[in-house]
């Protein structure tokens, strides 16, 4: 069986040791870009003298037919070919002979993976960024069309004060602005080349680093040969903010659970975005929502099973590193499939106004509205907090409604008593960035603006 490293050794790799170290399973992923890297090195050999144009034509010409016969499924893989590096530049010599042997001059599959992966990463996040805003674009659009719908907002998972459902929507749209921001961040961060930086040292060859960068797009060479090829900090960071984007669907999908549940009622989820059950004939389960929950925790599994890897690491370049590209795929497919499950739920689901209203009209939750009342009249928030709360807790012990006493209060009255009237409350919320009608409406004109400028930046 031969190597890369066959002249070396007298005996052939054990299977053994080839069933565990090979990662052609998994890294066949990186085909496209490392026939790109592939061809800006043999670009770049051509310039500095290192090939003759007619062995650069050869090379080219050698991973145009490889890259046609992988998209095509007709390539052929070969016992020796531990991951697609090898299998690529095997392939490369024996279409273009002799002067597909020169392809890895200067080069080391240090530098050369960790092009690929760079180049990978960056096509991969602006993807999921792109995703991502398409998700936010279904909340917007589900929060134009609440309207003047208002639910319970919760704090400890207990009904708080009422909320605007647009405002609700909005503020999981918020939270995923701030993922395409770390998405952007994470991908301006890993645009920078590794190739020319060899094993770890560099070359004695004349290369040309720089130009190799320019062609693959990238903002930048690499500054330290032994940073370039050990440097896993942009895996690391990409797997933290796509796992942030699974935390977010983890809280979001924890609240359609809540919201269809039959005890609450907020909500019913379309039968196509939904399943049942194989015994028992009437549910209806949010299997999208509950699956948004469970793979939050296997992303978070991915990021920390890197950054224990990474912790202890010398440098260089170790073949611990290896096991940075199942991590990263995993958690790119995961949160790709979650974002457009909950994208196509969440375009589907229809809101109960109604049973939301019908809770959020609760008397104690104007509870606040009631002691703002009282300190517009001139009283200490906190004396108005405790007055409030004696009147609350007499009327939960059978003293009377609440309406009651506070019409029967001489620091209250009937015009305070008027704050405890459906839907009244919510139109209350009158600060910058509040759950009330104005606020939302000026709050959906600045979120439509965020997505148009990031839409802008991510073309």
């Amino acid at each position: 069986m031969s190597t890369l490293w066959h002249g070396r050794f007298d005996a052939d790799p054990a299977d053994e040791l080839m069933a565990y170290t090979a990662s052609i399973g998994f890294d066949v992923r990186l085909a496209p870009d490392d026939i790109a890297g592939s061809r800006a090195h043999a670009r770049m050999l051509g310039r500095v003298g290192l090939l003759a144009e007619a062995e650069v034509g050869e090379v080219l010409a050698a991973l145009d037919r490889t890259e046609a016969e992988l998209a095509s499924g007709d390539f052929v893989f070969a016992p020796g070919d531990e991951d697609i590096h090898t299998a690529i530049e095997r392939r490369v010599t024996e279409l273009a002979g002799p002067a597909g042997a020169k392809l890895h001059t200067g080069r080391s599959r240090n530098d050369q993976v960790a092009a690929d992966l760079r180049l990978f990463a960056k096509r991969e996040l602006a993807a999921i960024a792109v995703e991502v805003l398409g998700l936010q674009e279904v909340l917007l659009e589900r929060a134009v069309a609440a309207g003047d719908a208002y639910l319970p907002g919760y704090t400890h998972l207990q009904r708080a004060q009422p909320v605007l459902l647009a405002h609700h929507l909005l503020a999981h749209g918020w939270a995923l602005a701030r993922d395409v921001d770390r998405l952007a961040d994470a991908r301006a961060r890993l645009d920078v080349s590794p190739l020319g930086a060899g094993a770890v040292a560099g070359s004695s060859l004349p290369l040309d680093p720089d130009s190799t960068a320019a062609e693959l797009g990238f903002a930048a060479r690499f500054e330290n040969s032994m940073d370039a090829v050990s440097d896993r900090d942009f895996v690391a960071e990409s797997l933290f903010a796509l796992t942030m984007v699974g935390i977010h669907l983890s809280r979001l999908g924890e609240e359609i659970v809540f919201w269809t549940s039959e005890e609450v009622g907020f909500a019913t989820l379309d039968d196509a975005y939904a399943t049942g059950s194989s015994m028992l004939p009437q549910k209806k389960n949010p299997d999208i929502a509950e699956l948004a929950r469970a793979k939050a925790g296997r992303l978070i599994g991915n990021l920390t099973g890197l950054l224990a890897t990474l912790k202890g690491l010398p440098l260089a370049y170790n073949r611990d590193l290896q096991e940075d590209k199942a991590p990263m795929f995993d958690t790119l497919d995961q949160v790709r499939l979650g974002v457009r499950a909950m994208g196509g739920l969440l375009s589907s689901i229809v809101f109960n106004a109604a049973a939301m209203g019908s809770a959020a009209d609760a008397p104690s939750s104007a509870a606040t509205d009631l002691a703002e009342h009282l300190v517009g009249q001139g009283m200490p928030f906190r004396d108005a907090h405790a007055a409030v709360g004696d009147l609350v807790r007499r009327s939960l012990e059978g003293g009377g409604s609440l309406a009651d006493l506070v019409q029967a209060d001489p620091r209250l009255g009937e015009d305070a008593a008027k704050l405890l009237t459906p839907g009244v409350p919510v139109t209350r919320r009158t600060t910058p960035g509040g759950a009330g009608p104005e606020a939302v409406a000026a709050q959906i004109e600045r979120f439509r603006a965020r997505l148009d400028a990031d839409a802008a930046r991510l073309d």
